[in-house]
């Protein structure tokens, strides 16, 4: 019996210190984390309906734990565990307790999508921002009117807005939280990405600065409704810059109207030849940009289509008519009733 009970003694014993070597090997890993300090921060999802004890296998497929078991050690031993459904922010450099701390607080708040539709204007997207109830009227157009809050790896406008170089595009935005210089910085981000930085090299060998490219893009993007034919029209349209021959591009003398649509005041400003936007009576290029143009149309403004035309328009469906005189041009009018 006595030899029995020595055995039991040293079994018990052994247990106990496996034990205590198992809890503190589990206490060891949920204080450790998968990264030092300082790494990324990344997205996690909480789904609907997934129990705590559910998100271990998740968090460690994600590389934010090692291993599952642990995350389960530590809800046994925490308790109450409330994690909330959505996207939360957090680390690998972040320890099993830490995790569980940031999966209980308030998820990403979910954003909704905002067009800014290709050719708008500051004023037309400070409107629709304005209707959505995301910003008080005015505040885009005060924000893009300092050029100097931003940063951009192409030159920006010195004075005046940001017009013409805001690109037109889906943006994810949250209600109630949004920042209008944020906004206006990932346009920015966007014009370089989808355009500039491609370009760079083409552009520099185009002959014309960004400045002018996205002016004659802006007029591209109002005129020609066909991609494919902007190349066309961004000929025609260089072509006339070059020589001192007016543009004649209607949608320059529509560019400070209240109202895009507004025929009464268009046609006003179109027999005004002191505004400075009437490209019938004022050689060059407008003073700037008179929209937000696509890539299609910068890529246009900035490789043009050599052709024998100097005039164009369009019938009743849109469609292009390039003509090489006036003779021609006149006789299209006529033929499409266009004048």
């Amino acid at each position: 019996m006595k030899r029995i009970a020595i055995v039991l003694c040293v079994v018990v014993v052994l247990a106990a210190v496996a034990g205590t070597g198992a809890f503190l090997w589990a206490e060891g890993q949920v204080r450790s984390t998968m990264a030092p300090p300082g790494a990324a921060t990344v997205e996690f999802t909480v789904p609907k309906g997934t129990s705590g004890r559910g998100l271990g296998t998740l968090l460690a497929s994600q590389g934010l734990i090692r291993d599952a078991r642990i995350w389960r050690w530590h809800l046994f031993r925490r308790g109450a565990f409330a994690p909330k459904a959505g996207r939360h922010e957090v680390s690998p450099s972040m320890t099993v307790a830490e995790l569980a701390t940031a999966l209980e607080g308030n998820p990403i708040p979910e954003d909704i999508p905002f067009v800014v539709v290709e050719g708008w204007r500051l004023r037309d997207t400070d409107a629709a921002l304005a209707a959505a109830n995301l910003i008080t009227p005015g505040a885009y157009i005060a924000a893009a009117s300092k050029p100097g809050n931003f940063t951009a790896p192409f030159p920006l406008p010195t004075a005046g807005t940001l017009e013409g170089y805001l690109y037109p595009e889906t943006y994810g935005v949250v209600p109630g939280k949004l920042d209008v210089n944020a906004l206006i910085q990932r346009q920015l981000n966007a014009f370089a990405e989808r355009f500039y930085l491609p370009n760079r090299d083409a552009l520099a060998k185009s002959g014309r600065s960004l400045h002018e490219v996205v002016v004659m893009a802006s007029m591209l993007e109002r005129e020609e409704p066909v991609p494919d034919q902007r190349p066309l029209v961004a000929g025609i349209l260089w072509k006339r810059v070059d020589t001192g021959f007016p543009l004649g591009v209607d949608a320059t003398s529509r560019y400070e109207l209240a109202q895009w649509n507004d025929r009464v005041a268009f046609l006003k400003r179109l027999r005004d030849p002191q505004d400075p936007y009437n490209t019938r009576h004022r050689k060059g290029l407008p003073p700037g940009p008179i929209g937000a143009p696509t890539v299609a149309s910068l890529q246009a403004a900035m490789a043009p289509k050599p052709s024998e035309y100097w005039y164009y328009l369009h019938d009743a469906q849109r469609r292009l008519h390039p003509s090489r005189n006036a003779e021609e041009h006149e006789a299209l009018r006529r033929k499409y009733n266009v004048y």
